[in-house]
């Protein structure tokens, strides 16, 4: 279950509207077949598991981060039907599908028709690869992803607006890394126009893989960008990982709304002092709102420089 939770990330941030699913299946010991969910949300993970393997599928486990689906669709088949038809004799599954056209209606079906169906394993860690997928059932919005670069005092630039760059190489590697496993991306209006980002990926091979771009403003959208007016306006989006990348004003804002799933803080071992913060005023009325919001989900380091990966706690 690991090894198909580790290829549903190859589709994050690809396969709206569908969740990005991994698919491993297994006989006699060894894998036979693997995939996970393509871009544009087919064919699905179990598809193309079942594609690889062939006739090896018949009788062998199968290992799927999701519920397979088991509703009636004019784009492609339902998986809960390809696997009864491939002869599969077991299927372990990670997490439900909160989807009610397939919600336990697909365990169902596998286990009328004689197939050994075991559920909830490692269901915690699939549902964090499919976060994306997982909040826009639960609230209506996209995951979001808060990325921050600053240096040791805090600060994203002189006093100036001098900013580039605050980190090394390494760094703004993994950020466009970031890039690629999200399907929509950020900045404030004023960032927009003091720098007008491209906010493209700029990694060999993954070029393809930049997300559509959004601005927070009052004003007028670039052509071909999306226009939010208010964070609020995230529970209009069908997209299922947000990265908002600045500026400050456009960070605070959003965490002001408390709709910051997660923190990438990447930090330079370089002091500017009487730079700009990283935030505004996110609203906290005391200190003690400030504390037990955050869990530290880890530490890596990036050339010089680190990056601290923070969750949201939430109920």
């Amino acid at each position: 279950m690991q090894a198909a939770i580790a290829l549903s990330a190859r589709g994050r941030g690809r396969t709206t509207p569908n969740p990005n699913v991994g698919c491993i299946i297994v006989q006699a010991g060894r894998v036979v077949g693997r995939g996970w969910t393509q871009p544009g949300g087919r064919p699905h993970a179990e598809t193309i598991a079942l594609s690889h393997a062939g006739e090896h599928a018949r009788g062998g486990t199968v290992y799927v981060t999701l519920e397979p689906c088991a509703h009636a669709s004019a784009r492609g088949p339902m998986c809960a039907d390809l696997l009864i038809a491939a002869g599969v004799g077991r299927v372990v599954i990670a997490a439900g599908d909160p989807d009610p056209r397939t919600n336990g209606a697909g365990t169902a079906k596998l286990r009328a028709a004689g197939i050994e169906v075991v559920e909830g394993v490692l269901a915690a860690e699939a549902r964090l690869a499919m976060a994306g997928y997982f909040m826009q059932r639960a609230h209506g919005r996209p995951h979001i992803t808060l990325k921050l670069a600053t240096s040791l005092d805090g600060c994203i630039a002189l006093s100036t607006g001098e900013s580039q760059w605050i980190t090394g190489p390494v760094a703004r590697a993994h950020a466009h890394l970031e890039r690629a496993r999200s399907d929509l991306i950020l900045v404030g209006g004023g960032t927009l126009r003091a720098d007008t980002p491209r906010l493209d990926v700029r990694l060999p091979g993954l070029e393809e893989r930049a997300p559509e771009r959004a601005v927070l403003t009052m004003g007028d959208a670039p052509e071909g960008w999306t226009r939010l007016a208010s964070p609020r306006d995230v529970y209009t989006l069908s997209h299922h990982y947000l990265l908002i990348e600045g500026g400050a004003r456009a960070a605070a804002a959003f965490l002001a709304e408390d709709v910051v799933d997660r923190l990438l803080l990447y930090r330079a071992p370089i002091l500017i002092g009487g730079g700009k913060a990283a935030l505004g005023d996110i609203g906290l009325a005391a200190l003690t709102d400030a504390h037990n919001r955050w869990a530290l989900a880890s530490t890596r380091t990036l050339g010089k420089d680190v990056v601290d990966e923070y969750h949201r706690i939430r109920d």
